[in-house]
């Protein structure tokens, strides 16, 4: 759910049935922020199925480091985890979070991990589409660029400025001439 509209119980339930309503998606993930265990076991009991998330949580941190360097650090991540999973959540995202911590997270919870950034010991991968095809800019070690769509947009765009400024586009064959768009 996006920053700031899982403030509370009612703000969340709100807000959560607002988006699964209007984008007709099977469930909301939440970021974890180490207290909100009490809006996704309030959600799941709406019947809203929440994905919880933990690790890197951008909406509630600033810098991005890699989490579960220590054994205290893995120790705090599994019991958040745990509360996650003991709330309801159907799933749990693991952001950047150290091979090894991943690998225990994933081995003590019994509902998916979903990790991003945090290696092959997950049971599931993600990667944001924008930064997997090279245009978000934010490129953190664990993105693998599959594509560099940035140069062929940026090429497409000048060629569309160049055609404008000489006025070859539009053409003719460019006007609707009465059809329907599709």
């Amino acid at each position: 759910m996006p920053k700031g509209t899982y403030g509370s119980i009612e703000q969340a339930e709100k807000n959560a049935k607002k988006i699964l309503s209007k984008t007709r998606c099977d469930a909301i993930k939440i970021e974890s922020n180490k207290k909100n265990f009490n809006i996704i076991r309030s959600l799941v009991k709406k019947k809203i199925a929440v994905m919880g998330h933990i690790g890197y949580t951008p909406q509630f941190k600033n810098k991005f480091k890699i989490e579960g360097q220590t054994k205290t650090e893995a120790l705090k991540l599994l019991k958040e985890a745990k509360l996650i999973e003991d709330a309801g959540a159907f799933s749990i995202v693991l952001e950047c979070l150290t091979p090894k911590t991943a690998k225990i997270i994933t081995e003590k919870l019994t509902i998916p991990t979903i990790g991003i950034g945090s290696s092959i010991h997950c049971d599931g991968q993600i990667l944001v589409t924008d930064d997997m095809l090279g245009i978000s800019g934010f490129y953190p070690k664990f993105v693998k660029k599959y594509a560099n769509l940035n140069r062929i947009i940026e090429k497409a765009v000048k060629k569309y400025t160049r055609e404008v400024k000489l006025r070859k586009f539009p053409t003719k064959e460019n006007f609707l001439n009465g059809a329907k768009r599709r």
